[in-house]
């Protein structure tokens, strides 16, 4: 539980018990890692974009080279080729975002806004001001006016 006085870290709507604050907490880490997920998504989406773009440079460097059936091979084969069945990342991407991560999104906000006023990382505001140690340099409550 927080001190009184601690701008920032007191976050808990007044009622609000420890289950329920325990238990958005949960959701919010679960929406967190779904985020962390995103952005591998994203990364994998990048990187296979990359491998395709240096694999087309391949196949003319292998063309000019004088290895046209090699480069025509790898051309026809793989240059542009789906990721999965009938996709390229970005398909998934957009699937992800419009479909999965939307939902979790939308939900994970509702709940906030139903069971903690709209607050977000209460659970992490109270662990905050439990482990601090009050007067300590670098462990403030908050940042200091101006910073």
């Amino acid at each position: 539980m927080t001190t009184n006085g601690e701008d920032g870290l007191d976050r808990r709507p007044p009622g609000t018990n420890d289950a329920t604050v325990e238990a958005v907490g949960k959701l919010s880490e679960a929406f967190e890692t779904v985020e962390e997920a995103r952005g591998r998504l994203y990364g994998f989406h990048r990187l296979t974009g990359s491998a395709d773009l240096a694999l087309g440079e391949a196949v003319e460097m292998l063309r000019d080279a004088g290895h046209a059936e090699l480069a025509d091979r790898i051309e026809t084969e793989l240059v542009g080729r789906n990721v999965i069945q009938g996709r390229w990342t970005f398909q998934l991407v957009e699937e992800f975002d419009d479909g999965y991560h939307a939902d979790f999104a939308r939900i994970e906000r509702e709940v906030r806004e139903q069971l903690m006023g709209g607050r977000r990382h209460v659970f992490e505001a109270e662990m905050k001001a439990d482990r601090r140690t009050e007067g300590r340099a670098g462990h403030e409550a908050t940042p200091s006016p101006g910073e």
